[in-house]
């Protein structure tokens, strides 16, 4: 019995190193230890900076013939597609539209079948036609989690520099679906003769302004706002808080709605800047936020004094859209957080987690004040009707033995 632990101990740990120098080697790949079959040369190669992809070239500047194995690795599922294309009009801004593509499609049960595909929208799914780049030998490859395209396209007037880029997605009965909005930066300006690449400043100023998108956002709809709330709600019930609840609450309120304004305006740049990509229901929630919001603001200029006959209607109409708008911010910051699901950056997901920390003690906090203040509540009732019954004694009588005087 020990001799068969030990045996199973073994085995287990012999697993478990060979899963980690199988990591190992994954992760120090590098395309000059890549090979490939019959023998394959290129004079060049590079490490592309997403998607664990490589890009092998051999480039004859004179006859401008552009031999290329483009090889995406970390393929897991069996039904995917993978692409690699060139941009003729060398725009690294907008580098998808009138892209000339390579594609390969890898199924299960089968090797990859590779076809060409001229991108004419953001929305394609990449239809099999011809491209505007002479080509042959285009093949594909798959080998474990690997495919490879192989081809050989002439270029137009001897040029040394291309726009290229990659990328990858699900197929949906046998049509390549879109691929994951994350991928967006996987694309740079390549000088075929040098090697040397530029991914240009696009992509870091779009992560950049949305980070201050949601950073704004979530600050000020997602957090002053409901704390501005819980101010209103709670404090005021403790007489030594007045009026200091209600300057406390309007502070909040309003440094939430402007700050949430520029998050706002910071979003809308955003998506005029991200051509292609787009977030429906995180656009059209954070439309009705700003709707909300402004109209909170008209009602604060517009509130009538406490012993005005339609005060009791304004308080339903503020309490009303208040809620609302509180309830929809927290809904439509987490629609941020998961259009940001696909991302490679981890810290996306401590921010979620932040945030949802800093809710949940929100939350937390509301459920004892909201006991604690009912308490109150309740107690000073009880003390009121003691008071009235004390002055008022009962059949009429008052506290002082007598009946009461009738005017």
């Amino acid at each position: 019995m020990v001799g068969k632990l030990m045996v199973v101990r073994l085995v287990l740990a012999v697993s478990v190193l060979s899963s980690l120098l199988l990591t190992t080697s994954a992760q120090s790949q590098t395309c000059e230890s890549q090979t490939f079959t019959e023998n394959k040369v290129f004079a060049t190669c590079r490490d592309l900076s997403h998607l664990s992809s490589y890009l092998h070239w051999t480039y004859d500047q004179a006859s401008g013939k552009l031999d290329i194995a483009f090889r995406h690795t970390g393929i897991s599922a069996t039904d995917r597609w993978v692409s690699w294309a060139i941009n003729p009009n060398n725009d690294l801004s907008s580098s998808m539209m009138g892209a000339q593509a390579l594609v390969a499609i890898s199924e299960s049960g089968g090797a990859p079948r590779a076809y060409t595909s001229s991108i004419q929208g953001y929305t394609t799914q990449l239809a099999e036609g011809n491209i505007s780049y002479p080509h042959s030998g285009l093949t594909a490859t798959r080998q474990n989690s690997e495919i490879t395209i192989y081809a050989t396209l002439t270029l137009q007037n001897n040029i040394t520099n291309i726009v290229h880029l990659w990328n990858d997605g699900p197929l949906s009965s046998s049509i390549p679906s879109m691929h994951s909005t994350a991928n967006t930066q996987s694309k740079e300006s390549l000088d075929l003769l040098s090697g040397a690449s530029q991914a240009g400043s696009s992509g870091d100023s779009l992560r950049r302004r949305r980070n201050v998108h949601g950073i704004l956002n979530a600050m000020s709809w997602g957090i002053l706002m409901p704390l501005g709330a819980v101010i209103a709600r709670y404090l005021k019930v403790f007489k030594s808080a007045d009026p200091a609840w209600f300057y406390l609450h309007v502070t909040c309120q309003t440094s939430a709605y402007i700050v949430g304004v520029a998050g706002w305006g910071t979003g809308l740049k955003l998506g005029h800047d991200s051509a292609g990509i787009e977030y429906n229901t995180h656009r059209t929630l954070g439309i009705v936020l700003f709707c909300l919001g402004t109209l909170q603001v008209f009602a604060l200029l517009l509130r009538p004094n406490k012993d005005h006959k339609i005060r009791i209607y304004w308080n339903f109409y503020h309490y009303a859209i208040g809620y609302a708008t509180i309830i929809i911010s927290i809904v439509n910051i987490f629609q941020g957080f998961d259009a940001l699901e696909a991302s490679v950056e981890d810290r996306y997901n401590d921010w979620k987690h932040a945030y949802i920390g800093i809710i949940a003690a929100l939350g937390g906090i509301a459920v004892l004040l909201e006991a604690y203040t009912w308490i109150i509540v309740m107690k000073r009732k009880k003390s009121a009707n003691k008071t009235a019954h004390g002055i008022n004694g009962t059949n009429g009588v008052n506290g002082y033995g007598s009946s009461a005087q009738h005017v």
